[in-house]
């Protein structure tokens, strides 16, 4: 869905583990997962792929990810062989299951995974040359989302970069009542709370958290188009989604209905990644 976390209201910790819940039900990603979809980030491996080519990522880099869930990103950052990787996952499955997978995968030397929150991860302070969050922040009220990112200011070190991929409002000027429907419906479609801000809101976020914004990129959100949900999941992948929507009607209606409010939006809609670094001085 938009996030790859739970989190239904805005005390829940992203990722926070959930008693199973039938598909009529569940938050719109936990209906996706259970369809075989991987990747469910808003604008798919090409904006994860842009935004950890903009962190710049290097042999000498500590890495922080709050809320990897089921770790399509974390592989594709530790190809980047960076000196360490520290995972926060609020989900205890899921953070066991990242612990074997990244653990075997022998592309870093330090991998840590622990399960916690996203506003208090209980790292220490400057441990990360890196710090990024994918489809967390969305759907917080705006409190959490400054706590959330000033957690992740925290965790960086002077000269550090933090980097986040999530929903977005388009254009910025978009008018007040246009915006509220369109979180009206997403939530509804999705069954958790979704709070999606413009570019400039989301920038505004970082700066005030002491950020300078090095770069902002939106792409299309086209999460359940056929044509991203192949290049997101692969020929094979796609189709263990197609075969497992054509078994199940109640996840199919689900599906369906989530991507008639991404059509009836998309022109307010998109994905947008942006990266910002600490200042040395700080």
């Amino acid at each position: 869905m938009i996030m790859s976390v739970t989190a239904t209201h805005d005390h829940d910790v992203p990722g926070a583990s959930r008693p199973q819940v039938s598909i009529e039900k569940a938050p719109g990603h936990v209906v996706l997962a259970r369809l075989g979809k991987r990747v469910l980030r808003p604008g798919g491996v090409e904006a994860t792929r842009h935004m950890l080519d903009r962190l710049g990522i290097a042999a000498h880099d500590d890495l922080v990810e709050l809320a990897p869930g089921r770790g399509a990103t974390a592989e594709l950052a530790l190809r980047a062989g960076p000196a360490s990787y520290t995972g926060v996952e609020g989900d205890p499955t899921w953070a066991e299951h990242l612990r074997v997978t990244l653990g075997a995968g022998g592309l870093c030397d330090a991998v840590a995974i622990q399960a916690g929150d996203a506003r208090h991860t209980g790292l220490p302070p400057g441990c990360a040359s890196v710090v990024y969050a994918e489809a967390v922040l969305t759907m917080l009220s705006h409190v959490h989302k400054q706590t959330v990112v000033g957690e992740g200011v925290r965790l960086l070190r002077a000269g550090g970069r933090l980097g986040i991929h999530e929903l977005c409002l388009t254009p910025s000027d978009i008018a007040d009542d246009v915006a509220a429907t369109i979180r009206h419906d997403l939530s509804r479609a999705i069954h958790v709370g979704a709070r999606p801000l413009t570019t400039s809101e989301w920038c505004q976020i970082l700066e005030d958290a002491g950020l300078e914004v090095t770069d902002v990129t939106t792409v299309p959100m086209h999460l359940l188009e056929p044509r991203r949900m192949l290049a997101d999941e692969g020929a094979a992948g796609f189709a263990r989604v197609v075969r497992n929507l054509a078994r199940d009607k109640a996840a199919r209606r689900r599906v369906m209905s989530m991507r008639r409010v991404f059509r009836a939006h998309r022109d307010h809609l998109a994905a947008v990644t942006i990266v910002a670094q600490l200042p040395a001085g700080r």
